[in-house]
């Protein structure tokens, strides 16, 4: 197992612990715990990528364990957010459905012997997700802050429509014609 797939685990590892600080209150500063938990396993997203391509250790692994990663992590948040009411249902389920629709493709795909990689729109998306997620736990305060928020939530959705839309037309002969 190489590096980049170690962090990739790691980053899976960290979820019940980022839960466990986002959702408990056996501590004043669990909030900024929970924050520093989800950056950290945010910047594994970054750096486990950047490490399998610029040492080339590429695996299939990796291919599809990095983006389930990315969604359990980023599930797991926006999940406990709709419970902390932080963030309006719709939002969430707009993005987990994104995730069950690619997933769909994925697992399709593989039944075929073909690993579809997360692509550029879908990199774009998760940046957003995963930076709107960071600013909402920030808890920062003001009409400035509001309004950032509010400008994040909504470029997360969108990119998360674009990113939906660009793997279903990039891969619809997964469904129509098969990997031939």
């Amino acid at each position: 197992m190489n590096i980049a797939n170690k962090l990739t685990i790691l980053r899976v590892i960290l979820i019940p612990v980022f839960l466990i600080f986002l959702l408990t209150d056996f501590s004043t500063h669990n909030n900024i715990y929970a924050l520093i938990i989800f950056a950290v396993a945010s910047f594994t997203d970054f750096l486990d990528g950047y490490l399998a391509r610029s040492l080339n250790l590429v695996t299939n692994f990796g291919k599809f364990m990095d983006p389930l990663a990315d969604k359990l992590l980023v599930s797991s948040a926006l999940i406990s957010f709709v419970y902390l009411e932080w963030l309006a249902p719709w939002v969430v389920i707009v993005i987990i459905s994104r995730e069950f629709i690619i997933s769909g493709f994925r697992v399709v795909a593989a039944s075929d012997g073909l690993v579809i990689a997360a692509s550029y729109w879908g990199k774009i998306k998760t940046v957003f997700q995963m930076v709107m997620i960071i600013v909402l736990m920030a808890n920062f305060s003001g009409t400035t802050i509001y309004y950032i928020e509010q400008i994040l939530i909504y470029l997360a959705v969108i990119f998360t429509v674009i990113s939906a839309i660009d793997y279903m037309v990039k891969n619809q002969h997964v469904f129509t014609e098969g990997s031939k």
